[in-house]
């Protein structure tokens, strides 16, 4: 078996959904009764930037928003908010496998799409289409499905600035010709979609994703660049190290008793300081403001720890730290940045949350 990833091609993805669904009454395995099935009626149904979605809630960037059929997935089962897999200019990368280990703590040694830039589009358009689809097959109510889709991107304005990486946005922002064609290539399988209503304009967001050690002024550089160029509504990603060593220590060890999690201290010593890192966020607000668009963080990125997992073999000393650990880390900077801004700073959190919390 190959450990690359290779999209499937339109109209075989297409297919595969409209004949599972018609025959077996599933999506990829899962039961037509256990879709989230949105009503206008909803409690927890609101509205972002103009936009009715029909839950606040989502996945994360990940491995599981690379390929199209996970975010449909992912949709299906209630996610409305959806952050795509962090996309940069250098694409051709060698991810040493396995690189993932989930069983109650997550860790992973990936940090970057295993996709070339244009495949990434193809997928994230392929998904958009397809939920189109299926939220008029499916009779749910409304014209287009209440669903945002947020750009990640990284990892520094120079990567930003390659012609792949300004394509990229360029079409996630416009993607009307490729629109049509993705419309014909799954039309025989749903009709109804040559008819239907649907953007050109995949997402009006991005959150940015820097590496460990990125300077305040590289990331202030690139949220302007997002803001004043693309006219993104821009969320920077944070990491948990802006807490400190003896604090995130003392929460997962002390606290919460992950004794055999140990943060790895030269991330803490090349990472954005707390203070730095206010006076950053502070500073864009205004200038989020004059055009019209917001500014906000996410909580929180990964944590990096000392890689002690003997699933990987790759001889990488940092391994990053996800899941349930990181859910009082996030709080607690959640709570720090909102007593220090006085609320007005915006808040995507993804601090570790599981079906408890």
């Amino acid at each position: 078996m190959s450990d690359r990833f290779h999209p499937l091609v339109a109209p075989r993805l297409a297919r595969w959904i409209a004949t599972e669904l018609e025959d077996q009454a599933s999506v990829f395995g899962i039961p037509r009764k256990l879709f989230f099935d949105p009503s206008p009626d909803d409690r927890f149904s609101t509205s972002i930037r103009g936009t009715r979605i029909e839950t606040p809630i989502g996945v994360a960037a990940g491995p599981h928003t690379q390929l199209a059929q996970n975010i449909v997935a992912a949709w299906l089962c209630g996610a409305r908010v959806i952050e795509l897999k962090t996309v940069q200019t250098l694409d051709d990368i060698e991810v040493s496998k396995p690189c993932i280990d989930m069983q109650d703590a997550g860790y992973n040694i990936e940090w970057s799409q295993e996709l070339r830039v244009r495949e990434s589009f193809s997928e994230y358009l392929l998904a958009w289409v397809l939920i189109h689809a299926l939220h008029a097959r499916l009779g749910f109510p409304g014209e287009r499905p209440g669903v945002l889709f947020d750009l990640s991107v990284g990892y520094d304005l120079a990567g930003l600035s390659q012609p792949n990486m300004q394509w990229f946005i360029e079409h996630m922002s416009d993607a009307q010709g490729e629109l049509e064609t993705c419309r014909e290539e799954i039309g025989t399988f749903f009709p109804e979609i040559r008819d239907l209503p649907i953007s050109s304009r995949l997402t009006d967001s991005v959150t940015l994703s820097t590496l460990h050690g990125c300077p305040p002024e590289e990331i202030g550089a690139i949220a302007e660049h997002l803001l004043e160029v693309w006219g993104l509504h821009t969320a920077v990603k944070l990491n948990p190290t802006l807490l400190g060593f003896d604090t995130v220590r003392e929460i997962l060890v002390g606290a919460l008793g992950w004794s055999r999690v140990e943060p790895h201290r030269p991330a803490f010593d090349a990472d954005i300081g707390y203070p730095d890192a206010l006076e950053l966020l502070v500073g864009m607000l205004p200038s989020a403001r004059e055009r019209g668009l917001e500014f906000s963080v996410k909580l929180c990125n990964t944590l990096p720890v000392v890689n002690r997992r003997p699933q990987f073999d790759s001889g990488e000393t940092t391994a990053y730290l996800s899941g349930r650990p990181l859910h009082a880390l996030a709080v607690q900077l959640a709570h720090r940045l909102t007593e220090d801004t006085n609320g007005e700073l915006g808040i995507s959190f993804a601090g570790g949350a599981d079906a408890f919390n």
